[in-house]
């Protein structure tokens, strides 16, 4: 568990003086992610390996808006309660959706997939419910299983046996199932480190300034964070 720091506005952030306009660049990046879940979804449902690279590009696409939306809206004053709202659930219906898929396809084992899910719409669903009391933001960790799992799950869905000899696809494989298995335990630990923040914060206790809490109420810009 790491210290944060509590000031209000984030380094490099634009401040901002007023409600930013709900039709923004930022905002726009967060639908087309959303758009493209869907088109992942059907690209990986179909046959052949062409298509599978195909949902990889889509997914990669997707994973590049969910970093550019965050850092406009930050450093544009492009935060919108949309944006609160729409970024966390274009971000989990992203990578849900891709765990989802390789277990169908028989890439990852059911219950990688299964711990994912129950600790990524339950800690999600616990920071909405604690908005009340203090804003969770995402700690180091939370961020360091972001790009772990981003990047174990672009391993599993790239068919590496089109442009790769046997032997090295087969070792990529192996490479991107070792960043889901670490992926898998930093989801769960900072799993684990968010529940003790929120029972803290319950408490109503000094412990509102350990990793990701601001004790403060929350304004009506504010964006909240992936962890």
């Amino acid at each position: 568990m790491s210290e944060i720091t509590t000031s209000s506005t984030p380094s490099g952030a634009v401040p901002r003086t007023g409600q930013a306009p709900l039709v923004n660049v930022a905002n726009a990046l967060t639908v087309l992610r959303l758009l493209l879940v869907p088109v992942f979804t059907w690209l990986m449902l179909q046959p052949g390996e062409g298509m599978r690279l195909a949902a990889t590009l889509v997914f990669i696409i997707a994973s590049i808006t969910d970093r550019l939306d965050g850092q406009l809206a930050r450093s544009r004053g492009l935060i919108t309660n949309f944006g609160k709202i729409a970024d966390p659930i274009a971000d989990k219906a992203l990578t849900l959706s891709a765990f989802i898929l390789l277990s169908v396809a028989g890439r990852l084992w059911w219950w990688v997939t299964l711990v994912i899910l129950v600790r990524e719409l339950g800690i999600t669903l616990m920071r909405f419910l604690m908005l009340r009391r203090a804003v969770m933001a995402a700690s180091r960790g939370g961020k360091l299983k972001t790009v772990l799992q981003i990047v174990g799950l672009v391993g599993l869905l790239t068919p590496w046996a089109m442009f790769l000899p046997d032997p090295v696809a087969t070792a990529a494989d192996m490479v991107a199932y070792v960043v889901v298995g670490a992926a898998t335990v930093v989801t769960v630990v900072t799993g684990l480190d968010y529940v003790h923040q929120a029972v803290l914060l319950s408490r109503g206790g000094e412990a509102g300034g350990k990793v990701g809490t601001q004790r403060r109420t929350p304004s009506a810009s504010e964006r909240t964070d992936r962890g």
